[in-house]
């Protein structure tokens, strides 16, 4: 019977134990699900939020398992190449693990898994330095959403307010952001006081194995001149 690769030893960066035993737990685990699981699927995400993607995760662990974390651990498990991957056809997903990406290894269907890929999206409060989506301003005139205890810290963002009567007036129209444009910090505190959600949490197929077939979802990737038959 021949051996599994699975139980090849691997050379992993010199680091204190604790951090070279976790990253072969890791390899390990990745290695398990590729035996475990028909196809596994490299996707990207973008403005990421943990408490959301874990609910994701959750709702899907029954029929699959991700792997988030170092490109270069989840690389060295699947291989880099032909000649030390755990299982034909690995190392053409694994070129594709670089930037805003992860693993999910499992045995529902393409078309099970595009469908829920596709339809979720989650929109959040968006940080600093993310791009609006479209142009806030605020008209002069009273703010009622705001108390008068704000009024010291909407200054301190640049609104031009004052207190009336015990209520927060914008003396002039004020921008808080342009459509296109990176978000300062200012704005987006005043965008979360607003509560204007404009930053969506989206993941996106890049590419898959399925058995022996590759498929790539999504072209003009680094790396998508890597073959697909």
């Amino acid at each position: 019977m021949p051996k599994s690769k699975r139980n090849r030893p691997v050379t992993l960066s010199k680091t204190k134990k604790k951090g070279r035993e976790h990253k072969e737990a890791i390899v390990n685990s990745i290695r398990e699900a590729a035996e475990k699981y028909s196809s596994v699927y490299v996707f990207a995400f973008e403005n990421m939020r943990n408490l959301k993607f874990k609910e994701f995760r959750d709702s899907l662990r029954t029929s699959g398992r991700f792997f988030l974390g170092s490109h270069k651990v989840m690389q060295v498990a699947l291989g880099r190449s032909a000649s030390d991957e755990i299982k034909s056809g690995l190392h053409k997903i694994s070129k594709f693990l670089r930037g805003d990406t992860g693993l999910y290894f499992t045995n529902a269907s393409e078309e099970e898994v595009k469908k829920v890929f596709d339809e979720f999206e989650v929109y959040d409060f968006a940080r600093t330095g993310s791009v609006a989506t479209e142009k806030v301003e605020l008209k002069e005139g009273p703010l009622s959403e705001f108390s008068h205890e704000m009024e010291p810290f909407l200054r301190k963002q640049g609104m031009p307010v004052r207190l009336n009567k015990g209520v927060v007036e914008l003396i002039s129209d004020f921008v808080v952001c342009e459509e296109g444009q990176h978000l300062s910090p200012e704005a987006a505190r005043i965008l979360r006081l607003l509560g204007f959600k404009m930053a969506p949490f989206k993941l996106h197929l890049i590419c898959s194995l399925r058995g022996d077939d590759f498929e790539l979802y999504r072209e003009g990737l680094e790396g998508s001149d890597i073959e697909s038959s």
